[in-house]
């Protein structure tokens, strides 16, 4: 992209997983060579019952089987799909109290059972996943008693308004809050990895700007500001 000539600004509807290297440094150096980006940041389900009612944009990047959804119903380009980043989920507190025991899971009930309200979404992917592993393990009704959940957004915000002590989320969106350090990832025995594809939708007007766009966000650079924000690039 030659850096003199900006190009038509694309509309972006983007899971929330990529939000902090996004801003960061991702958008910025898209910007700096005449690019440019208007997000709607949701969860992939928002974006999806969004879509339901109508939505679109120039572009969407949400997890993979969301993606495949679009691709089938013919929403998407799927000519345009690149597959973007894989995310991990993680455990979050306050910034300078002790970092709880999560190495196993064991250690991990634990920590949540320990815990004066642990924070999760309801939306999310991350969120969706804990609600199954907390009954996988046979704690749902505890943790549920004392949990602080969400809609849709950032988890670690209850640990810095006070309500919650821990948050689960995707380690990206953890370290989108300011005031909070993640004490690590789950165990691996109870991990789960999430996906994230992006594409043009069908009919884009804007489909230069778009590739522009993607071929940015697949860059070595982008690659290093993912894993700094705890994503891997696929």
């Amino acid at each position: 992209m030659n850096e003199q000539e900006a190009v038509p600004g694309v509309r972006l509807m983007s899971a929330l997983v990529v939000r902090a290297p996004f801003d960061a440094s991702i958008l910025p150096a898209f910007e700096a060579k005449g690019g440019a980006v208007d997000i709607e940041w949701a969860p992939t389900t928002v974006l999806m019952d969004n879509i339901e009612k109508g939505a679109r944009g120039d572009a969407i990047i949400v997890t993979v089987p969301a993606m495949d959804e679009l691709v089938q119903r013919g929403i998407v380009d799927a000519a345009s799909r690149v597959e973007l980043v894989d995310s991990r989920i993680g455990v979050a507190v306050r910034a300078g109290v002790e970092h709880h025991d999560i190495s196993t899971v064991e250690a991990l009930v634990q920590t949540l059972l320990n815990a004066r309200s642990v924070a999760y979404s309801l939306g999310g992917a991350s969120g969706i996943y804990f609600q199954k592993l907390i009954a996988q393990l046979g704690i749902a009704d505890q943790i549920n008693a004392k949990a602080s959940t969400i809609p849709q957004g950032f988890t670690a915000r209850q640990i810095t308004e006070g309500n919650a002590d821990v948050a689960i989320q995707q380690i990206s969106e953890l370290l989108v809050v300011e005031g909070v350090e993640v004490i690590g990832p789950l165990p691996e025995a109870v991990q789960s990895t999430t996906s994230f594809s992006a594409a043009a939708f069908v009919g884009c007007e804007n489909a230069d700007a778009v590739a522009e766009l993607f071929d940015h966000l697949r860059s070595d650079a982008s690659a290093i500001a993912y894993r700094e924000k705890g994503l891997e690039l696929r």
